[in-house]
């Protein structure tokens, strides 16, 4: 009786083993690291949009508004896909696009000189209210487009479903 129990336990556990492995497996998370390859040549392709909010005077949030665009783009034309970044600044952000105050003015001529897929936003409300307050003209880089309102810019761009990054 002894023998018989052990071979009936020995059977379920090999038929328990045996659904185990005919059972669905659990999906595997996706990496972080995109392994999607590149898209084939004439196809219609996606344009990723991307805007980076810059509205500190803080070199190194400039900075790393720069890494983050200059990565993003590379990431994609490694895979064949387009991008367009806009760094849009408002606030005490405005001095990464003045002609006498930016830190990385020099960094942005050489990524605009490379770069057709990153453009530059400066707030002119923030411009005037910086020119009535040094009552002086502020005078900007010559890769930065001037819109209305910073704030206003995100939204709308977001709007058309563009993705937001505040580095």
């Amino acid at each position: 009786m002894a023998k018989l129990m052990r071979s009936i336990s020995v059977v379920a556990l090999c038929a328990a083993v045996l659904s185990l492995l005919d059972a669905p497996q659990p999906a595997v998370a996706q990496s972080r690291q995109s392994t999607a390859a590149p898209a084939a040549p004439g196809k219609d392709k996606m344009v990723h949009r991307l805007i980076l909010q810059v509205n500190t005077n803080e070199p190194a949030v400039m900075n790393l508004a720069l890494n983050n665009a200059a990565n993003a783009e590379q990431h994609y034309k490694s895979i064949g896909e387009k991008v367009q970044i806009e760094i849009v600044t408002f606030g005490p952000g405005l001095n990464m696009l003045r002609d006498d105050t930016s830190p990385v003015k020099e960094r942005i001529k050489s990524l605009a000189e490379t770069s057709r897929s990153i453009s530059f936003a400066a707030c002119d409300n923030t411009r005037a209210n910086m020119s009535r307050a040094e009552q002086k003209e502020i005078p900007l880089i010559s890769q930065a487009t001037v819109v209305s309102s910073g704030v206003v810019r995100v939204m709308e761009l977001q709007e058309q479903g563009w993705s937001y990054v505040r580095p």
